[in-house]
């Protein structure tokens, strides 16, 4: 008895495997064009800063700059009391959120200080954030830590 290999069934079943899978790839980049998914992606700034507590509680916080440095316009601190604080001026000057004072972009090294208040901060770690406002309209935070 002699058998023959009869592989004909073999190659319309791969070729129907092929093309319904040519299908699903073709059908799912056209419909990343059509939804937009590549046009929100935003590059993240490279900008940092630091943050240390003094030996009187105060926080000092010392903006580092960057890559995007020169988009900064402003920097907005929120403290561990949850106050909110901005930048005024290239030297670090703090202005409350509730100023009318122009804001500013500090300079590479400024050091900002968030004096302890009356009540001294409330207990635990000490919550720092930082969100860096950009002339492109983009906020980020470029810090968030405890102390």
């Amino acid at each position: 008895m002699v058998f023959e290999k009869d592989e004909t069934a073999v190659s319309p079943v791969m070729g129907s495997i092929l093309m319904v899978a040519v299908c699903v790839i073709l059908a799912a980049v056209i419909a990343m064009y059509v939804f937009g998914v590549p046009s929100n992606v935003t590059k993240t700034k490279v900008v940092t800063a630091t943050a240390q507590l003094g030996i009187n509680g105060d926080i000092l916080i010392t903006y580092q700059g960057g890559q995007n440095d020169d988009t900064l316009s402003s920097l907005k601190i929120t403290a561990p009391d949850e106050s909110t604080w901005f930048t005024r001026s290239p030297d670090g000057a703090l202005v409350p959120s509730s100023s009318s004072d122009p804001l500013g972009r500090p300079i590479i090294g400024s050091p900002m200080i968030l004096t302890t208040p009356a009540g001294g901060w409330p207990p635990g770690p000490k919550h720092v954030m930082v969100v860096g406002a950009f002339s492109d309209e983009v906020s980020q935070v470029i810090l968030d830590t405890y102390l």
